[in-house]
């Protein structure tokens, strides 16, 4: 076919955004073995230890809904409604401190992460002593705070050290942990309340889950790096490679602080940004509160506190392998909405259930499909926001939105299970249901408002298949200014 003419202004630009020095760095060949093998590396090593994390994350985020179900409210003499506050207050610092999630962009990783994890392993650990309802609402305040400079971040973190294609499967690996720290949460909580110590059983769940985040925040200090050419796990064949992919990816030869106002502006402006925010709202207002709840829910069903912690295990094993099946197809196929719309639709088809059947066996059936389409649908959202901003500091930006609109959803779904609507809660399933049902329609108009974008972008370059443009291919493919950059669907 014919080449596509490349403008001078468009050259222009892309010597603007190019550091010098990398169509150089982006010359150096390697051969997909050895891409592989670095991959691989980077896999064990990065995304693990970020994950690793998250679990102490979320288990120490959740296990509030465990705690409760082995004593905690009777204990503190708590009722229904201090124990709903209790929930919403680790959201309210959660969402004001959403900001830090820019901070992944202007601080050394490790020290960062070494902060932020210790702070809320000995928050965590803190709980276990606290004797009033008032004590334990400002630990909890404390524990948003410091959630909030982790989780959110970690997507756009790992966009410094993959390619856009590589995003999905990486931001999966990553968000899996979350139902994992559930099962695990069940598991550790029935072992746990199985037995008989002197301290009370749900002191004893938050100190045990608490300390192991304080141990993961000083792996992090000595092991997290700052950049893939900065890893001290990397030899010197292996930091070229880094180089290489890095120039090839953003047109940068190393990683770089700081933000651009002006991207950042333009991120907040862009419809797609908001689009894919109100997504997460709606999948949040469920997701943020199943892992709290489900010990609740399942005990209503007629079983024992012990056996419904121990039953609220199964469904998040199999929304884990859920999810990392699904992104892992996500990465494969460049897919995005769908997955996200069958997903969606499971969940709500759930909550469905929960809502209209009164069926023991039934429910817990349809707590699976919660959890598998829930969870799911969370983890291909997450790095669809990331995949389609074409620079670090739109990255940030939308990860921010995405977050500070998204976490607001907690504040409704902790307020939709009070202890009248027991045994069936069928308040929160209905509310629950329409809210999947709202992110399955997003996605389709999101869906079409990506296609719009990328027929624009086929108008003004060309199809990508058509295009003949090398060596602009080689700097930057990963950026708004590379004239292959496409939208991922």
């Amino acid at each position: 076919m014919e080449d596509i003419k490349i403008d001078e202004k468009f050259r222009e630009n892309v010597d603007e955004n190019a550091d010098e020095g990398a169509y150089a760095a982006a010359a150096t060949s390697y051969t997909a073995e050895e891409e592989r093998r670095y991959l691989w590396r980077l896999d064990i090593r990065l995304v693990s230890l970020l994950s690793a994390i998250y679990l102490c994350s979320f288990l120490d985020r959740s296990n509030i809904g465990n705690a409760n179900t082995a004593g905690m409210s009777t204990s503190l003499k708590m009722d229904s409604n201090q124990f709903t506050w209790l929930l919403t207050i680790f959201y309210i610092p959660y969402i004001l401190f959403e900001f830090c999630t820019l901070f992944w962009k202007m601080f050394p990783a490790n020290y960062y992460v070494f902060a932020v994890v210790f702070f809320w392993g000995m928050i965590s650990a803190l709980q276990a002593a606290t004797q009033n309802w008032a004590g334990m609402m400002v630990l909890r305040f404390f524990l948003g705070i410091a959630e909030a400079a982790y989780g959110p971040g970690v997507p756009f973190f790992l966009s410094f050290f993959y390619h856009r294609h590589e995003m999905a499967f990486r931001s999966g690996l990553f968000f899996s942990s979350a139902p994992l720290a559930s099962a695990f949460a069940g598991a550790l909580a029935y072992g746990i309340t199985s037995g008989h110590s002197k301290l009370s059983n749900w002191r004893l769940l938050f100190l045990v889950e608490g300390i192991p985040s304080m141990m993961m925040a000083v792996v992090a200090l000595f092991w997290l790096p700052r950049s893939a050419p900065e890893a001290k796990f990397f030899n010197a064949r292996e930091k070229e490679i880094a180089v290489a992919r890095m120039a090839r990816q953003s047109g940068e030869t190393s990683h770089k602080l700081g933000l651009n106002i002006k991207q950042i502006r333009e991120a907040m402006l862009e419809p797609r940004s908001w689009i894919i925010a109100i997504m997460y709202f709606c999948v949040n207002v469920s997701f943020s509160t199943l892992s709290v709840f489900m010990p609740e829910i399942i005990k209503e069903m007629g079983y024992t506190a012990v056996h419904a912690q121990g039953l609220s295990a199964p469904p998040y094993i199999v929304a884990w392998l859920s999810v990392i099946a699904a992104t892992f197809v996500a990465a494969k196929y460049q897919m995005r909405s769908a997955l996200i719309i069958p997903f969606s639709i499971l969940g709500a088809v759930g909550y469905l259930i929960l809502a209209i059947v009164t069926v023991t066996g039934v429910r817990y059936f349809a707590i699976y499909l919660c959890a598998v389409g829930m969870f799911t649908t969370v983890g291909v959202i997450m790095p669809w926001s990331v995949d389609n901003q074409g620079t670090d500091s739109k990255k940030g930006t939308g990860m921010f939105l995405l977050q500070l609109v998204g976490q607001c959803g907690p504040l409704l779904g902790t307020h939709m299970y009070p202890q009248t609507d027991a045994p069936y809660y069928r308040t929160g399933m209905w509310v629950s249901c329409a809210c999947l049902f709202a992110v399955t329609a997003l996605a389709f108009i999101l869906r079409f408002y990506l296609q719009l974008l990328n027929h624009r972008l086929d108008k003004r370059w060309g199809p990508v298949e058509d295009q003949n443009v090398e060596e602009l291919q080689e700097v930057g493919v990963d950026r708004e200014f590379n004239p292959t950059y496409r939208y991922i669907l």
